[in-house]
């Protein structure tokens, strides 16, 4: 794996390489690169895996097995910009199935406790409109969904 640009590391109390290969099941343009393994030197026990490089969706990421002291929360999150509801229906699914919880506003946690935004291309753009009735609708629209349902949205914003 390339060592320029951005990487991001996920921490995990040893499910690093299943949440990998996780990963690059649901994205497009994913690939697993090196798994590095703990050898006699420790810490962990010799041949587990220590992390996992990998790419989903084109963005780098390592996967480290790094122990139960650190775990998610919502501070951080990925986005998923989604062009129709088959898309979004698609990663809510993927994301929510096998323990994830579904959450409002299309935030979601997935089995592993890493909040995603599945949301529709646009959005920002309808919950920022300079008309601020259109703003107002849309922007209560999404507050009572939990996945996102872009034809309500659009509805919401344009006043039907």
């Amino acid at each position: 794996m390339a060592t320029e640009g951005f990487t991001t590391c996920l921490w995990f109390d040893g499910q690093a390489e299943e949440a990998a290969h996780h990963y690059v099941s649901i994205f497009k343009n994913s690939s697993i690169g090196h798994v590095g393994r703990y050898t006699e030197a420790g810490p962990g026990p010799a041949g587990s895996v220590i992390a996992v490089d990998f790419v989903a969706n084109g963005h780098k990421f390592v996967a480290l097995n790094g122990g139960p002291q650190f775990t998610f929360n919502e501070a951080i999150s990925f986005q998923i910009y989604c062009d129709d509801q088959e898309e979004i229906d698609y990663y809510w699914n993927k994301l929510t199935e096998g323990g994830g919880e579904p959450g409002p506003c299309g935030w979601l946690k997935d089995k592993y406790g890493v909040s995603w935004q599945v949301i529709p291309n646009g959005l920002i753009d309808m919950i920022g409109d300079p008309d601020p009735e259109k703003a107002a609708r849309t922007t209560q629209a999404m507050l009572s969904m939990g996945k996102l349902d872009i034809a309500a949205l659009e509805k919401a914003h344009a006043g039907e």
